[in-house]
């Protein structure tokens, strides 16, 4: 279990977390998530001991992770995959930290066969591609077989056999009781992944809650209405009472499903050429909560072309 409370990092006046408090409870995938420059990473590293707080704590499994005397067997932490030195091979980087953490050299060969290196084991790191980095990242968090894991973008530059091998590890690390942190910026692939979210936003916390709640808080289902007479159609619903939100040739409306919808037009006599129920998303969801979060923002370039003109 991970467990921080007021939760701070400054760097001079720029304040990177602030006042963060929350649990990560083992049994289930968490889901870290934020937009560029919301705090996620600094907070990982926290976690591990890698920056100090300015202010409160966090704990793994009720102790600080300077006090752990194993550190690997206490938490696998893939947060710098390309961290390590480029002139030696992926067996004898991952032999040294077994060394470090008494972990049987046994355990070495056993990482190298789970994420698909074996092949590559005695081969020089520096000449690995940006996924081999990621899986040999991902070894080193299992090496020491830690109750907790936390991996930072841990499908980066992976190909999707790669992406589906992370998503269900992950799920079957929580399946054994284990405590799991992701953070990734892929919403379709957290989608799939994360059973419980931790949103935050300019160093502040945003959500903490199941992903269905998430989704159902901040993004709304809508069902979707193509007819020929539009006009006709979207006067009728709103005479019902009914939120229509026209988009073109498109209305979506909320406040009766696509049954009521289809009876209601099709007693006035009126047809219909697409009536379907568009279901939010986490992409959504999370759109809506951070709009006021994002610290890089790009303009789009049909506004920027107008503006130049």
């Amino acid at each position: 279990m991970i467990v921080a409370r007021g939760l701070t990092k400054t760097y001079g006046p720029k304040v990177a977390v602030d006042g963060l408090s929350f649990t990560v409870e083992p049994g289930r995938v968490t889901g870290f998530l934020g937009p560029n420059g919301a705090g996620k990473s600094t907070t990982m590293r926290m976690m591990v001991g890698l920056d100090r707080p300015t202010a409160g704590t966090v704990t793994i499994n009720g102790r600080s992770y300077a006090d752990s005397a194993a550190p690997l067997r206490t938490v696998g932490a893939l947060l710098e995959a390309r961290a390590l030195h480029p002139g030696r091979s992926a067996r004898n980087h991952l032999r040294w930290l077994a060394a470090s953490n008494g972990i049987p050299v046994r355990r070495v060969d056993e990482v190298l066969d789970l994420v698909g290196l074996t092949d590559v084991a005695d081969q020089r790191v520096g000449r690995f591609s940006l996924g081999m980095g990621q899986r040999l990242g991902i070894a080193v968090a299992l090496l020491g077989d830690p109750p907790v894991v936390v991996l930072d973008e841990p499908v980066n530059g992976l190909d999707p056999e790669g992406i589906r091998w992370v998503r269900t590890l992950a799920r079957e690390l929580a399946s054994q009781g284990r405590t799991v942190l992701v953070s990734s910026h892929l919403m379709s692939e957290m989608a799939l992944t994360a059973d419980h979210l931790i949103v935050v936003g300019r160093g502040r916390m945003l959500a903490d809650c199941s992903m269905a709640q998430f989704i159902a808080d901040h993004a709304a289902s809508y069902v979707r209405v193509r007819a020929p007479r539009t006009a006709e159609v979207e006067a009728l619903l709103r005479s019902r009472g009914l939120d229509v939100d026209r988009q073109g040739s498109e209305l979506r409306v909320q406040g009766l499903d696509s049954a009521g919808i289809g009876d209601l037009l099709g007693g006035a006599g009126l047809h219909l050429h697409e009536l379907s129920l568009v279901r939010s998303s986490l992409e959504d969801a999370f759109m809506t909560l951070t709009a006021d979060s994002v610290e890089y923002s790009a303009h789009p370039v049909a506004q920027e072309a107008q503006a130049a003109r």
